[in-house]
């Protein structure tokens, strides 16, 4: 019997509605599957900003470092935002992130069989899409310095954001990155801007480097503009995109929407592997949705997935994270629907009702 801690934090908006009813397979596994749960429950975000004061509680960090995976709902709100900068909820999630050390962003754009249609690409360009983008995550522009506003002596005003990245931080993502590949299809794309930047310039020669110790993977270079329209051309062409913090942001975004929903996907972000562990936080890529919190229209099934990718990568529960991805498929093939997927003429159910969809789905292909 395998036993697995974890830290839920649901953090705001629809965040608590879809970690309600991920929790609810949480304990299917418990009781179905060769698995127990320590489940600790803790605030993030703008929910902790109200409970402790402060985005990211210091007990809750210590907590999240303790456990063997995090899974969080989502953070962020306008009801927060007039506070300052550093107590912003954002805040929370970030210093997590770089605390923990989760530098390897994992953000899957897969297409599921029912909802090929439900793309603002021609069927055909994405049935079948398959697609791991593996974004950089805690360093580059979002945390380079220097950074700021400031008047210049002359009166004018400027501002500036600092791309900087060591080598040790690409080789150690490219690294996850052909490990990847060499799970999937043996393929990966490094992105950046060799032709206008320094820092592009410097990754593409650390992934050269780094692709000759995989020669049993096809490594092709791209530039992220370059990226950025083949991903809408033909995105079928990708199986693992490699690539900085600011590029993955955009691109993964992009990639999103190819696959007909945001509250479809699910995203995990990992560390480096200590004595064969790392700290993993898993999400969904959607945001806090408040015009619709409470109200149960949320799409649970990105964080189910997350849940999903917990288990294949944290708990190298590969069987059950097919289970769980196979209920998902079946649920949708069945044209059970949140309002975000729901075909025309279909009418959509609640947050609740598509957990129980998915609960029950499991029962059916558990026997």
């Amino acid at each position: 019997m395998k036993n697995a801690s974890l830290l839920l934090l649901p953090g705001d908006g629809i965040g608590p509605e879809v970690i309600a009813e991920l929790s609810r397979v949480i304990e299917w596994f418990a009781q179905h599957r060769e698995v127990t749960f320590d489940i600790t429950l803790d605030d993030l975000g703008g929910a902790a900003y109200d409970r402790y004061g402060t985005p990211l509680a210091d007990d809750t960090l210590q907590k999240a470092k303790e456990v063997d995976a995090i899974v969080m709902g989502s953070v962020g709100g306008p009801k927060w935002d007039d506070v300052a900068r550093h107590l912003r909820p954002e805040a929370g999630l970030l210093t997590l992130r770089k605390e923990l050390d989760l530098f390897a962003n994992l953000r899957p754009a897969t297409c599921r069989p029912a909802l090929a249609s439900a793309s603002s690409l021609h069927e055909e360009l994405v049935s079948g899409l398959d697609i791991l983008i593996l974004r950089e995550l805690t360093a580059g522009v979002y945390f380079g310095e220097p950074r700021g506003i400031e008047e210049m002596p002359d009166g004018r005003r400027r501002a500036l954001d600092t791309q900087v990245y060591f080598e040790s931080e690409i080789e150690r993502l490219l690294h996850v990155g052909f490990d990847l590949a060499s799970k999937r299809n043996g393929k990966l794309h490094s992105v950046e801007k060799a032709n206008v930047m320094e820092t592009g310039v410097f990754w593409r020669e650390i992934a050269t480097r780094v692709g000759k110790e995989y020669p049993a993977i096809t490594l092709e270079h791209m530039y992220a503009d370059n990226c950025a329209m083949q991903l809408v051309r033909a995105p079928k062409q990708f199986d693992v995109i490699a690539t900085d913090n600011l590029f993955g942001d955009i691109l993964s975004d992009c990639a999103a929407m190819l696959t007909g929903s945001l509250g479809m996907l699910p995203s995990a972000s990992l560390g480096a592997e200590i004595n064969g562990t790392r700290a993993a936080l898993y999400e969904p890529v959607h945001g806090s949705a408040p015009d619709i919190a409470g109200q149960g229209k949320a799409n649970p099934l990105a964080t189910i997935l997350s849940f999903a990718m917990c288990l294949r990568y944290s708990f190298d529960m590969q069987a059950d994270a097919d289970l769980l991805e196979s209920a998902v498929d079946k649920v949708l093939g069945d044209n059970i629907r949140t309002i975000d997927i729901a075909a025309k003429g279909v009418a959509p159910v609640s947050t609740s009702e598509m957990g129980t969809a998915l609960i029950n789905a499991l029962s059916t292909l558990d026997t």
